[in-house]
């Protein structure tokens, strides 16, 4: 089920990608809430990370997307906070299972080493897929 409102974020590196991403999610009809950055300007990607998982663990967003230069650092900096799953995506594929098979709740991306035409394919998957519970459920209910 798509997601009523979504969390982005990016660093300097992703600040191009995530106006892209922004507009794909509007044009699906998406409310987006954009956690900075708010142009291309330095910032450190943790803090990023941490208002968009943030936002996606408290519930004010149903799922959160976060772009950096290659989507490791917003990863690792997402997933340390309890009830996200983050996962660093490069394939339609990828988001498919990270959202099927783990309940991944932020889509990771590298704006350096992914191009936009799968940045947004990614995206467009990530939100359509579902989590398919059954096996997967028991599993991920062990991360926390």
């Amino acid at each position: 089920m798509m997601p009523q409102i979504v969390a982005i974020g990016a660093d300097h590196a992703g600040y191009e990608l995530k106006g892209v991403l922004k507009r794909d999610l509007a044009d699906m009809g998406v409310e987006v809430l954009d956690l900075g950055a708010n142009s291309s300007d330095p910032v450190d990607y943790p803090d990023v990370g941490q208002a968009v998982a943030s936002t996606v663990a408290d519930g004010k967003a149903g799922l959160g997307v976060l772009i950096c230069g290659t989507g490791i650092g917003m990863t690792i900096a997402a997933n340390r906070h309890h009830r996200v799953r983050a996962a660093l995506c490069r394939s339609a594929e990828d988001a498919e299972m990270a959202r099927r098979h783990n309940d991944a709740n932020v889509l990771a991306l590298g704006a350096r080493t992914t191009t936009t035409a799968a940045a947004r394919e990614c995206l467009k998957v990530f939100l359509t897929s579902d989590f398919g519970g059954g096996r997967h459920a028991k599993r991920v209910a062990k991360l926390g």
